[in-house]
């Protein structure tokens, strides 16, 4: 970019980042795409499927489905054999995706890149009949736009309250339909214009059903701001992120953004390669998995009794233990929110999966009698130095028995967190297949796998929907 093209780095007074944006976005195409990009492509949608599967038939998207018009079409709604409309699916898929807690992260967005993106192009790729090299283009940039988007806000936007996955999401679900539609640098700049006024969701409702509504909220919007901006719609695509009463300082405030940040990074490198697509182990909150690693490992290897334990301490960034201290869960979704929880369960059983958040898994006594002798604090406002503060992925858990014996363990990330540092190719098959099965015939998951695996060679993203509604079970 020259010197006169130069965005400004916060006083938001010049104007243009939609439309930057929306020329990038653009002029991506698929063979300027890098390897590393299309096989995380491949491992974003696999793990997307997946945890949507595995959540379909949850109460959140059921009952969001409910409050729907629905009518038939040509999109599916996942772990079924139902077609509703574009809108509808990525609504219902969306809300799903995020059920569980169990979806794809990443550090720049500061939240769940994949499901908002995957969740509006899927009913739209099946609608269009798109290639699958084209849907891999439109993942790869509609990833790309949220995430340097969250470059330049964050972390003030996180930490203001926002749900970045929601927020940010719906930029990327534009950007993505818009690239997928073949708009232009313009009409994909009105499409992000629209999805500012359709971004929203606030970490209040976390631990409610209102979390994963954010999900398929935020993929209807940005498929129907791309929508829209195909059909002539108008908005402002000039200054819509920069005018002062635009989303940069309504949702952020003056001084807390840097546009050119975001800008500059842009493919260099592209985020899905780095810092890349973090894949959960365990369906809870994600600010939760450093200290679950940790006390995982102290459960495996040293398989402490539970009534020998006389106290747990337990350190996280303060970023992440705002919304995961909750020494009381008053619901399974509450317990994928509790840090006391989610450790109690570890400690207990050494592992944690889907069944530890059903009803009333939260209330077994065995769990709840550990909660009062788990102690959880930040570790950027402890006395003693653990991390680095600039570190906000790491954990430690301490277990002090009766005895006074002392076991400690503590993780600079967890496993799976970055590109650097992946979940291991046969851990994301095995995690697939447990989740596809909760949907879908177990005869059918390695095929549907082998075909998303291969996802950019498809023809028609038809095919894989249509495995895909063949193995449903009901």
């Amino acid at each position: 970019m020259s010197d006169s093209d130069e965005l400004d780095r916060g006083d938001a007074s010049a104007p243009g980042l939609a439309r930057e944006l929306g020329r990038r976005v653009a002029a991506m195409n698929y063979d300027s795409l890098p390897e590393d990009a299309i096989r995380w492509a491949r491992v974003g949608l696999l793990d997307t499927v997946g945890v949507t599967l595995a959540g379909a038939h949850e109460d959140a998207p059921r009952l969001a489905a409910q409050a729907l018009d629905t009518q038939d079409g040509p999109a599916l709604v996942l772990g079924t054999r139902r077609h509703v409309g574009v809108l509808d699916a990525a609504l219902i898929n969306g809300t799903a995706s995020h059920a569980l807690d169990f979806d794809d992260c990443n550090n720049t967005i500061g939240g769940h890149p994949s499901a908002p993106v995957l969740s509006a192009l899927l009913p739209l790729a099946q609608q269009l009949n798109s290639s699958g090299r084209d849907f891999v283009l439109a993942y790869v940039a509609g990833f790309e736009a949220e995430c340097k988007l969250g470059l330049a806000v964050n972390f003030h936007h996180y930490t203001k309250g926002w749900h970045p996955t929601a927020t940010l999401g719906t930029f990327g679900a534009a950007a993505a339909c818009a690239k997928l539609l073949g708009l232009d640098g313009d009409a994909t700049a009105t499409a992000l214009a629209l999805a500012a006024s359709f971004a929203s969701g606030i970490k209040a409702n976390f631990g409610t059903m209102t979390k994963p509504l954010h999900v398929g909220h935020c993929a209807r919007n940005g498929l129907y701001a791309a929508r829209l901006a195909r059909q002539g719609f108008t908005a402002n695509n000039a200054t819509v992120f920069e005018h002062k009463q635009g989303f940069l300082d309504v949702f952020n405030g003056p001084g807390t953004y840097d546009i050119q940040r975001g800008v500059d990074a842009f493919a260099a490198p592209l985020d899905i390669v780095e810092p890349g697509i973090a894949i959960k182990q365990y369906p809870c909150c994600g600010s939760t998995h450093p200290a679950l690693d940790a006390m995982l490992d102290l459960a495996r290897r040293h398989r402490p009794r539970p009534d020998d334990v006389a106290r747990v301490d337990a350190w996280i960034h303060s970023r992440r233990l705002a919304h995961t201290n909750r020494p009381n869960p008053n619901s399974p979704l509450d317990a994928k929110f509790s840090l006391q929880y989610v450790l109690a369960r570890a400690l207990l059983d050494a592992k944690v999966g889907v069944a530890d958040f059903e009803p009333d898994s939260y209330m077994q006594p065995a769990a709840r009698a550990l909660l009062d002798r788990i102690n959880v604090a930040a570790y950027d406002q402890a006395d003693e130095e653990i991390f680095p503060a600039a570190n906000h992925f790491g954990g430690r858990v301490r277990i002090t028995l009766r005895d006074g014996t002392v076991l400690q363990a503590q993780v600079d990330q967890p496993l799976g967190r970055t590109s650097a540092n992946p979940l291991p190719h046969a851990l994301l098959r095995d995690k697939f297949s447990l989740c596809a099965q909760l949907s879908l015939r177990k005869d059918a998951v390695d095929a549907i796998a082998d075909s998303i695996e291969r996802i950019e060679t498809l023809p028609r993203m038809e095919a894989l929907m249509a495995l895909i509604a063949g193995a449903a079970k009901d």
